[in-house]
């Protein structure tokens, strides 16, 4: 499964790239984020694995990102890998004018392993896109309001 999602934000390049690139920032703009924890490579660098871990109502979800292409201010790809299954998340960030960005995501279900994720994927796909579009409006949302209380 994959699809494809974007937002507009009125903010600069340089803007939307230092918030998408701080972990600080996550439990701002996605919903049930717990903790991080490095685990392997230089932090932040290219092969580098992170563990983040998110409330999904009343169970923990634990995933490793694995940072597979990182040329900012352009793009950040990573792979996610947890229990039922690995995504990959192509982002690119387009200089529309000097004060808005465009963030393209491309994701892709690249290993489903939970039978009620493979069921999920069949008959409601486009859940998943509706919930990376969300954490890209919040974090939209979140940029933008950082930006107008530095005015």
């Amino acid at each position: 499964m994959k699809f494809v999602c974007h937002v507009d934000i009125h903010a600069s390049r340089d803007q939307v790239i230092e918030n998408f690139d701080s972990m600080e920032n996550l439990s701002r703009w996605q919903d049930g984020f717990v903790s991080h924890k490095h685990l392997s490579g230089e932090p932040k660098a290219l092969g580098s694995t992170t563990e983040l871990v998110y409330k999904i109502g009343k169970r923990d979800m634990v995933m490793v990102e694995t940072i597979l292409e990182k040329d900012y201010p352009k793009l950040y790809t990573g792979r996610y890998d947890y229990k039922e299954g690995s995504n990959t998340m192509k982002n690119t960030f387009q200089e529309l004018s000097e004060s808005t960005t465009r963030w393209n995501a491309v994701v892709e279900y690249t290993e489903i392993n939970s039978m009620m994720m493979k069921v999920m994927s069949k008959l409601f796909p486009g859940m998943f896109k509706k919930q990376a579009h969300k954490w890209m409006k919040q974090f939209k949302e979140m940029v933008e309001s950082d930006k107008a209380k530095m005015k």
